[in-house]
């Protein structure tokens, strides 16, 4: 149709005209609105028509001026005419006053704007506006269509690339699972490897390990064939060295019956011109020689063959001292003969001239030299007899309780022997820790504990009372047990730390006061174990042991071995120091009305004794010097001036002695006893002993 294509080129034309510029809103149906109600409305004056009034009509004033009646209606004339409405705001901002005066207004503002600018369009607006709208709507449609084939035309490709994907993914995962496999199959291989070398390396070790075994199998074979052939050395070097061992006992028993011929040889002393002593100090050197050779070869092992030639000699020397002995017993027996035969003439001068020559009489200035003792005095031997008795006759009084198989009465032993030993022992316990707030206090509970143990009073030990009432023999059982602890401590105790010796002697001292049996059971114990304390050196006797004699001596032998020689006299100087101790103090809180019962003259009757007997080697330096460091101070104070008379003997005519018998390699206990002499002689005093016990003691 002509007029549609007439209709068409309008509208292109009023597109490209100012009017057509303008944006119109096309959501007025959206809005519910009437569309002919802007046209049955008034008319109404739209926002810009102030705008309008101050600034167009002024210039078209000026540019064609109208008469009075134009100009008052020009204003309604001019609102029907497009070419006086105004562009929009929008589409012109040159000429828009949002741009001066309101750039922030609201979208309702613009709404209103627009629905006041539709009012003032004409039909012919109208008409327009809905041919605008039916292309806008073509062209939605086609918009639409094309939109929808265009997302066809994507979900197809998406379709496609997602198969796509879904291949590439299958075709990922079987590659992921060939290289699975073949990584599997790499790893079983390598391990099939790993396997067999393994394996390989397993029987190369196995080789190995065998070879090994066999060499180790023939160096054992010839490890336990040496060690038999050690063995068997060290057997026939045993045997040979039992065969010396014996020879050197046969030797020394030799020697000592050679000896006891010397020491039987004192018969003859009143032969004229004859030194006997001087045999029977070489003598008892020789059998100190043989004795000390025993001793060392009993610490070392066997002896060798120089220590049996060394005794072999001193054999010889022994058998030659007794020969030449003989020899001049006999000739001083032919001498006295015939001196007695000159005698008997010169008797019958003189009983023929008795009336004329007047008898001649000795001088009062004439001193004869005396030697020395080997035997202890036959008081001494009898007082130490008695004890020994005692002792015996108190361990057989309570036989039936010590040996009893009962029960109860093994308890009450056990009991007993508990009471009496452990508060003895706590004694070094003080002993050794001085440093106790109050030990006088605790030494006095130990004492009164032992003291009402001893009078038949009930005592606690063990957690429960015990009494020596509960046996008739407890009391003799006690006794001798007490006695023996008391040794004891001085044998191990004092040996160890010499301070303890007095803390034990004067709870010692104070039993024996007040019970003097066990007092004297102490000494027997302390006699036995060390019969240097006596002083008494016991002879060997014909038939005896060895080892037997060597007990008698003091020396500890277990299973045919002889305790060390240091070891022997450490146990002689702590039981010593307890003796030197016991006899200079007295219990604190006892009668001193009383004498002491075995006091400081005790000491000095043991001192005279010791000095009048034959020294013996490395033990009588030893004893000395702990007597003396002990009990010096003591027996300085109550005998003086005859106290340094001794020490002067001693250093002058006994230490002569001493060193004439102590070998090279014993002068330790000579020396440390030369010098402490030397030392007090130069002082002028003893100094009180290490530990003795000051009054400040017993008021702790």
């Amino acid at each position: 149709m002509p007029s549609e294509g007439r209709c068409w080129e309008t509208l292109e034309a009023l597109r490209s005209s100012d009017k057509g510029q303008l944006s119109y809103h096309r959501d007025w149906l959206l809005r519910g609105e009437d569309i002919l109600e802007e046209c049955m409305s008034l008319p109404k004056l739209s926002a810009y028509s102030g705008w309008v009034v101050d600034h167009v009509l002024p210039h078209s004033q000026e540019n064609s001026p109208l008469s009075g009646t134009s100009t008052a209606c020009g204003p309604t004339s001019a609102l029907d005419q497009p070419s006086f409405v105004p562009k929009s705001p929008i589409r012109n901002p040159a000429f828009s006053p949002a741009s001066h005066t309101a750039p922030h207004e609201t979208k309702d503002t613009r709404e209103s704007q627009n629905t006041e600018a539709m009012l003032l369009q004409s039909p012919q607006g109208i008409k327009v506006e809905g041919c605008i709208r039916m292309y806008e709507l073509v062209h939605r449609m086609k918009g639409t269509e094309g939109l929808r084939q265009w997302q066809e035309e994507q979900e197809r490709k998406v379709r496609v690339l997602s198969e796509m994907a879904s291949e590439q993914l299958k075709r990922f995962d079987e590659l992921k699972e060939l290289e699975q496999h073949k990584e599997f199959q790499d790893l079983r291989e390598v391990m099939e490897k790993s396997t067999r070398e393994a394996l390989g390396h397993q029987e190369k070790l196995k080789a190995e390990h065998q070879h090994r075994a066999k060499i180790l199998n023939l160096k054992l074979r010839e490890a336990e064939q040496q060690r038999l052939k050690q063995v068997e050395q060290e057997r026939l070097r045993k045997e040979e060295g039992q065969v010396r061992l014996r020879s050197l006992y046969a030797l020394q028993g030799e020697v000592l019956h050679l000896n006891q011929q010397l020491d039987s040889s004192t018969q003859h002393k009143d032969l004229p011109k004859i030194d006997l002593s001087a045999f029977q100090t070489r003598g008892n050197q020789l059998c100190g020689l043989v004795s000390g050779i025993i001793r060392s070869t009993s610490e070392n092992g066997f002896p060798s063959t120089e220590d049996q030639a060394m005794a072999e000699s001193a054999l010889q020397e022994m058998r030659a001292l007794l020969t030449d002995l003989q020899q001049e017993i006999s000739r001083a027996g032919e001498d006295k003969r015939r001196q007695g035969e000159k005698e008997a003439q010169v008797k019958q001068q003189e009983v023929q001239q008795r009336q004329e020559l007047p008898a001649p009489s000795q001088g009062p200035g004439r001193k004869q030299k005396e030697e020395l003792q080997v035997k202890v005095q036959d008081s001494t031997m009898q007082w130490y007899q008695q004890l020994q008795d005692a002792s015996n006759q108190c361990a057989l009084a309570f036989e039936g309780l010590a040996n009893s198989k009962d029960s109860q009465t093994k308890k009450i032993k056990m009991d007993l022997q508990k009471a009496a030993t452990i508060p003895v022992s706590q004694i070094s316990t003080i002993a050794v820790s001085l440093c106790l707030s109050c030990p006088g206090s605790k030494l006095k509970e130990i004492f009164d504990k032992i003291h009402s143990l001893l009078s038949g009073k009930p005592v606690q030990s063990a957690g429960h009372s015990v009494s020596v009432t509960l046996n008739p023999q407890a009391l003799d059982f006690v006794q001798y047990k007490l006695a023996e602890k008391f040794v004891k401590q001085g044998e191990e105790e004092v040996a160890s730390h010499h301070e303890a010796a007095f803390p034990i002697a004067v709870v010692a001292s104070g039993i024996w006061e007040l019970h003097p049996r066990v007092g004297d059971l102490i000494l027997a114990h302390l006699h036995k174990k060390c019969p240097y304390s006596v002083p008494f050196y016991p002879p060997f006797k014909e038939g005896m042991a060895l080892e037997d004699y060597q007990r008698m001596l003091g020396y500890q032998v277990k299973d045919s071995k002889v305790e060390q020689q240091d070891n022997f006299l450490k146990r002689m100087s702590g039981m010593i120091r307890l003796y030197a101790a016991i006899i200079q103090l007295r219990w604190p809180y006892g009668n001193r009305q009383d004498t002491h019962p075995h006091g400081l003259n005790h000491g000095w009757c043991w001192l005279a004794q010791i000095l009048n007997m034959e020294p013996l080697s490395d033990v009588t330096a030893t004893l000395l010097y702990d007597f003396l460091e002990v009990c010096g101070n003591a027996l300085m104070k109550q005998y003086q001036v005859q106290f340094w008379k001794m020490l002067l003997l001693i250093k002058d005519d006994y230490f002569p002695r001493i060193e004439a018998i102590t070998s090279s390699g014993q002068k330790g206990s000579f020396i440390r006893l030369k010098q402490f002499l030397e030392k007090c002689l130069q002082r002028k005093e003893i100094p009180l002993p290490k530990g003795f016990l000051t009054s400040s003691f017993w008021r702790s």
